[in-house]
């Protein structure tokens, strides 16, 4: 169940990727503000929403489940380790630098 909501996850977020950069910006009808033609529509200059901006939010909506769901489920594990028995006791005091044209200690 947790891969398939991974695989699910990176496929929304590819999807989601690619539907925003088809789309175009909301600066493409500045003609309309100065008097333009379809300034004088039924929902304005914008148009009502088109079928990106739908697909756009359903997928905005499933990376937002997903990614909380990957979160709630990711706390509860536990991370495995290499190690077995913790950590390793160190080997003893640490020595010091040799200081040249001094005896050694």
């Amino acid at each position: 169940m947790y891969t398939l909501v991974i695989v699910l996850h990176v496929i929304v977020s590819v999807a989601l990727i690619l539907i925003i950069l088809l789309q175009t910006g909301k600066g493409t009808d500045i003609g309309a503000v100065f008097g333009g033609g379809s300034s004088q529509t039924l929902f304005g200059s914008s148009g009502p929403t088109s079928f990106l901006g739908k697909l756009t939010a359903g997928a905005a909506i499933v990376f937002m489940v997903t990614s909380l769901f990957l979160a709630y489920f990711a706390g509860g594990r536990s991370s495995p380790t290499l190690m077995k028995g913790g950590m390793p006791a160190p080997a003893g005091p640490p020595s010091a630098p040799a200081i040249p044209g001094q005896p050694g200690r």
